[in-house]
This record gives C-alpha cells, sequence and structure tokens, in this order.
C-alpha cells in the first residue's frame, strides 16, 4: 500500500477543488493503492496556509509531516480567471525537496466551465523548480465540476468518462510511486551546490 497525500488547492472552504479531492481519494482506497490511514487531504480551504513568508505558518508543520511521509502526491488545481488559484501557488512556497523531491504527483485541473487546462501548464512551468517534484505526463481536468464526480452514481456520459479516466490516471500514478521508492533513495539531496532547482 502506498502513502497518498492529495492537495485541495482551492481557498475557498466547501470547495468543489476538496469535492474532487475526496472523490480522488476514495477511488484510491477501491483501486487497492492506499488505505484511509495511509492517505491524507490537504485542503487549503478549510486549514489554509498564511501568505508567504510568514513568521506563523499555520498549518505547515503538520502538512510538511505528511507529504514528507507521501510516496506520492494529487495536486488539485482551480481554475481562477485562468490562472491557478493562489492557495496552489503558495503552497509551493512552502514546500521544499525535503518533503516532496523525486515523488510522482498527479495533476488535476478544475474549471466550473469548460477550461481547466491553464494551471495544469502553470504548474508544469513553475510549481517544480526548487522543490523537484515530479509531474506525471499524464494529468486530469474536470470540467462542468459541479456536475460530476459528486457522490452516487456516475449522472451521465461526461461523469462516466471522468471517472473512468480517473482511475486510468490513478493506477499510472500509483506504479510510478513504486517505481520511483528506490530512484528517491538512491539521490543524494545533501549536495549544498545544488540546492536550488535550475
Amino acid at each position: 500500500m502506498l502513502n497518498i497525500a492529495l492537495i485541495a488547492g482551492s481557498s475557498r472552504s466547501g470547495s468543489q477543488s476538496a469535492k474532487v479531492a475526496r472523490f480522488l481519494r476514495q477511488r484510491l482506497i477501491e483501486l487497492g493503492l492506499t488505505r484511509h490511514e495511509q492517505s491524507s487531504l490537504l485542503d487549503l480551504g478549510e486549514r489554509g496556509l498564511p501568505l508567504w513568508p510568514a513568521d506563523d505558518k499555520g498549518p505547515w508543520a503538520e502538512y510538511q509531516q505528511q507529504l514528507a511521509a507521501a510516496d506520492a502526491l494529487v495536486v488539485i488545481a482551480p481554475e481562477w480567471n485562468g490562472m491557478a488559484c493562489p492557495a496552489v501557488k503558495n503552497f509551493f512556497l512552502y514546500a521544499s525537496k525535503a518533503e516532496l523531491a523525486h515523488k510522482p504527483a498527479l495533476l488535476v485541473g478544475v474549471s466550473s466551465g469548460i477550461g481547466g487546462a491553464y494551471p495544469i501548464s502553470e504548474l508544469r512551468a513553475s510549481g517544480y523548480k526548487n522543490c523537484r517534484i515530479a509531474y506525471l505526463p499524464e494529468h486530469l481536468i474536470v470540467r462542468q465540476v459541479e456536475a460530476v464526480m459528486n457522490e452516487g452514481p456516475a449522472a451521465g456520459e461526461d461523469d462516466l468518462r471522468i471517472r473512468a479516466r480517473a482511475d486510468y490516471a490513478l493506477d499510472i500514478l500509483g506504479k510510478y510511486a513504486e517505481a520511483l521508492k528506490p530512484v528517491r533513495a538512491a539521490i543524494d539531496l545533501s549536495n549544498p551546490a545544488f540546492t536550488n532547482g535550475m
């Protein structure tokens, strides 16, 4: 079993991103990739991080432990005005290689409309440099999020399709997580000459 951390990257309480995170966590459990007690959900809408840098880091110490224990991550990033939500960008200012280096991560873009690709692109471009997170080539874009991934059976063809795609992507995440465990263990992250990414 894998330890998997899911980050619900919206700063809104009761967000659709958190709903998607709960849905994906349950699917990870049902697919036999993790257990409830071996997974964690970091909901930035319920327990947000202060704007970095901050003297009081809020729940970061707890998040840091959960991330360090994780074998893999799922990063759910809502699209706000064509950009990644500030809360998820702020999260990556806190996160370092100590917690995330060479850990596979599935990116999930979320949109209430037909968007959702921009946060994926933005995080691939700038959300990895110093933390060295390893984004999968595969990602998910959950469009019309209010209508899909709700409790109960699928609501229609679009819901069925995104649920099947999610299972496919989560299975890939599990395979990457197992494959990268020995790679992570073999990499020396202590070299002071290469503390930051390029």
